[in-house]
């Protein structure tokens, strides 16, 4: 990657940039190491009915890492706080005012905890393995304890997360390392690559509805790539520090993605995976490192998994919480997200209805399970967040030439175009593979009443299409970085 951003002061009153490359890179893998393989091994092995499941995760990278080069040229160039919400608006504000904005942010209230759900459920499912007689109210009651840390110990300055994000971010490494050496030393290739009759038979009618699940699950599994871009506002050398912390932090997830689910479909059978009533079904990295160093060091290393598991709660609310701030700041969103803490400078509204809403998803997870959750909150976000943005960057491109672009997409428009199979593939099985849930129709219906919202809040403000579009071309290499919108 090449090419520098000048230094962006902040506005008045906004954020503070103290966030350095490593910082953001650490960010960006903890929450999206988190609990996530952890808990989707056994969800991809059913989902390919066999080891070859190690397709899912390469899939998976591969439509990471196209995406990922979408948020890094829109952050590089566009540093706020927000992320997507700062996208849309910038691109789609010509012909449709301030509604893929609104529409972004509205979804992105409901996605965002429920990823951070599923970290929590994850946390008490490994919780179960120390715990074996854990209840359900038991384990209900833990959840939302563990919700409630999390925000406190986000009620702070960011100079202080960023430290506290690094020692976590060290527990997760130390967590996934010890797992894939002990897999090591008790290796077995014959169990580890000897598949199922079949099992790459392009033609038959089991392998493309076995591959889009698991494309979902290993999406799933990375997402978290683009946290740091939600938080553009806080990051030093925003134009050199973003691109390289979603690019390392999916190429180093991949690579440690890879050697975790090999290593252990190489000591845990398969099928033991896809046997509820087997430990190996919730807490498999627990049973590796049981079947290979005996069961004080699967203790141990799930004491650590839970701590990786909160490190990448902790994270997403982190980033998650600045979504609202910008739109509101723009007057997109409710005024009252708008708000900052007055010393320690962080989005206190936003940072506490995410944290609601993440108790409640905890909550309905509990009593669902983990892949449909998977796939309704993959479901709702596909839409107004993956496609839209990749339909915002080739806007852009064309309509804000004078854009500052301190990185440009590399093989611009390959990586787009396959993003956009990629979320194409997982948005046209969503029903298939989730049978008597209706994903579909259900992020069709959140995003009907999401467009109900925007007219009776477009009606209120008098905007468009109650009023006249006001044009926001912020970022441009000469107007300010972090500079208000000028309204028209």
């Amino acid at each position: 990657m090449s090419g520098t951003s000048p230094p962006a002061p902040p506005s008045p009153g906004g954020f503070v940039r103290r966030v350095g490359p490593f910082q953001a890179t650490a960010i960006n893998m903890s929450q999206m190491c988190g609990i996530g393989p952890f808990v989707t091994i056994p969800l991809m092995v059913a989902a390919f009915g066999g080891p070859q499941a190690v397709v899912g995760f390469v899939a998976g990278a591969v439509l990471a890492l196209c995406d990922g080069l979408v948020w890094a040229e829109l952050g590089a160039a566009m540093p706020g706080s927000g992320g997507s919400y700062v996208y849309l608006r910038q691109a789609f504000q010509y012909r449709t005012g301030r509604l893929m904005p609104f529409l972004f942010v509205w979804t992105a209230m409901l996605f965002i905890p429920l990823i951070m759900s599923t970290g929590v459920v994850g946390f008490v499912q490994y919780l179960g393995y120390l715990a074996p007689d854990l209840g359900r109210t038991s384990g209900d009651l833990i959840g939302l304890g563990v919700i409630a840390l999390v925000v406190i110990l986000l009620w702070r300055g960011i100079e202080h997360i960023a430290r506290i994000t690094a020692v976590m971010w060290v527990v997760m490494i130390a967590s996934v390392v010890l797992v894939i050496a002990a897999a090591a030393t008790h290796f077995s290739p014959h169990r580890a690559f000897t598949y199922p009759a079949g099992a790459f038979d392009l033609t038959s009618g089991h392998f493309w509805p076995g591959f889009a699940a698991g494309l979902t699950i290993g999406i799933y599994d990375y997402l978290g790539y683009n946290t740091t871009a939600y938080m553009g506002a806080e990051i030093k050398d925003p134009g050199r520090t973003l691109p390289r912390s979603i690019v390392f932090s999916v190429l180093g997830i991949m690579g440690i993605y890879l050697l975790l689910q090999i290593g252990t479909l190489g000591v845990v059978d398969w099928h033991r995976m896809t046997d509820p009533a087997d430990i190996a079904s919730t807490s498999v990295a627990s049973a590796v490192l049981e079947e290979t160093w005996g069961r004080g060091a699967a203790d141990t290393v799930t004491v650590l998994i839970l701590v990786t598991a909160f490190a990448s709660v902790f994270t997403g609310l982190l980033g998650g919480s600045r979504v609202p701030y910008d739109a509101a700041r723009d007057g997109v969103f409710f005024r009252p997200f708008a708000k900052l803490h007055p010393r320690h400078r962080f989005p206190v509204p936003g940072l506490a209805a995410m944290g609601v809403i993440t108790a409640i998803g905890f909550l309905i997870g509990r009593h669902t399970d983990l892949a449909t959750l998977i796939q309704l909150l993959t479901t709702v976000m596909v839409i107004v967040q993956a496609l839209a943005q990749i339909v915002a960057l080739t806007v852009l491109r064309r309509r804000r030439p004078t854009l500052d672009r301190p990185y440009r997409m590399w093989l611009y428009p390959l990586p787009s175009v396959v993003a956009l199979a990629g979320w194409c593939v997982i948005y046209g099985y969503a029903d298939h593979n989730s049978p008597g849930r209706h994903p579909i129709e259900w992020s069709l219906a959140w995003l009907a009443l999401g467009c109900a919202a925007f007219l009776v809040w477009a009606w209120r403000e008098k905007v468009w299409p109650f009023g006249g579009k006001e044009m926001s071309e912020r970022y441009d290499a000469t107007s300010a970085p972090d500079a208000e919108p000028a309204g028209t």
